[in-house]
């Protein structure tokens, strides 16, 4: 039986605890005391600095910096935010890529961030993020698969995924999409 995300949380919470001799609450501390104030910045010291692997420094970035979704009252608002004032327009896109990826399956897990929503399975396999006010990019992890028109190299757009998608029409969610959507999902 999967854990739920709290369930996972605690783990991470306490293997950081008993990998590095220090609480969750102490590397908040430490990462507050950096004065750094972007996420990626952050990580790359925590990294450089303390000798911490990224996904714990990532873990404590996101927790300093409250942006994951455990660190606000309702995931909605944190989607609502996404989509607010000039990039209202885009939500339908966003609204019918996760109708699509709902039927995938009962395991898919719609995990919102501060500036983007994770889709995941066992692992994530793709993001929703609302880039610009006239675009939201999909970002898919297709290891192995050619870029190819649409269906881009990822490049400098998220290190999480190996393919991007860029949309400013619901119209572009189409099967196309869809297929590589549902493809990243078979292979998480």
């Amino acid at each position: 039986m999967s854990k739920t995300a709290a369930e996972m949380e605690a783990v991470m919470i306490q293997n950081l605890a008993n990998k590095t001799g220090k609480s969750l609450d102490e590397w908040i501390k430490i990462a507050k005391a950096g004065k750094i104030d972007k996420h990626r910045a952050l990580i790359n010291y925590l990294k450089d600095e303390h000798g911490l692997t990224y996904g714990y420094a990532n873990f404590i970035a996101h927790k300093t910096f409250r942006s994951d979704a455990g660190s606000v009252a309702r995931e909605n608002d944190l989607i609502a935010a996404q989509y607010a004032g000039p990039k209202a327009a885009l939500r339908p896109i966003y609204d019918l890529i996760i109708d699509a990826v709902k039927k995938f399956g009962g395991d898919v897990e719609i995990a919102p961030k501060k500036a983007y929503v994770s889709l995941r399975r066992k692992k994530q396999f793709a993001i929703v993020q609302p880039s610009t006010k006239t675009r939201v990019d999909v970002g898919i992890n297709l290891k192995g698969v050619a870029p190819t028109g649409r269906l881009e190299a990822s490049g400098s757009f998220n290190a999480m995924v190996s393919h991007r998608v860029r949309l400013s029409d619901k119209k572009e969610v189409d099967g196309a999409l869809i297929g590589w959507l549902k493809q990243a999902y078979d292979a998480s």
